[in-house]
């Protein structure tokens, strides 16, 4: 299926469901959506980037520990939208744990990257009536990079000092043993309508 055309059946599913909305409204927060998560991956992972390039990747756990919330939180207040990283496998449980919503789109994604899809290439969004409202869902996978294997990737390969923070600040942790191309997690957006 085409990115065209699976955009086409998502929004084609989230009018079904809208009630009120139109499906001008509807794409734009789609796109909104996609926009946020994109400024969230960008901020995020440049500074990822530059702290492994400068003291490689143990203060690398130090940034997403803290910057990867401080983003989220920053981007919820600028929007008005909750903003979060989420996983199946999380590093943080208070933190990272999806709903209920959350948890099946990531199941789904996990399923399509089995059948050969690209993660990178994938997205999904619709209207939600939750007990609070009703509410526009937009989340976006997290792909396993190569740089993400160095806090992420198979317990064999992580370096002593990593497993050492990890364990410290998170004994409970469940995301490692990650390859490239698998979804991590993902970034997700919630809009009041």
């Amino acid at each position: 299926m085409t990115a065209r055309l699976a955009l086409f059946a998502v929004l084609a599913g989230v009018v079904a469901g809208a009630g009120a909305q139109s499906a001008d409204e509807l794409r734009r927060f789609y796109d909104d959506g996609r926009k946020v998560a994109a400024q969230f991956v960008q901020q995020l992972g440049g500074e990822l980037r530059r702290e492994m390039e400068a003291t490689g990747p143990l203060r690398s756990i130090i940034v997403c520990k803290f910057s990867g919330p401080e983003v989220a939180s920053s981007l919820s207040r600028m929007t008005g939208w909750r903003v979060s990283r989420v996983s199946l496998r999380t590093r943080n449980p208070a933190l990272g744990q999806p709903d209920a919503w959350e948890h099946r789109v990531l199941v789904e994604f996990d399923q399509r990257v089995q059948r050969g899809e690209k993660a990178e290439a994938m997205e999904f969004g619709e209207v939600v009536k939750e007990p609070g409202g009703t509410y526009f869902r937009y989340i976006k996978p997290l792909v396993v990079e190569k740089l993400c294997l160095n806090c992420h990737g198979p317990a064999e390969g992580l370096s002593a000092t990593v497993r050492e923070r990890l364990a410290l600040d998170y004994p409970f942790d469940k995301a490692i043993g990650y390859s490239l191309g698998q979804v991590r997690g993902a970034v997700t957006v919630k809009r009041p309508l």
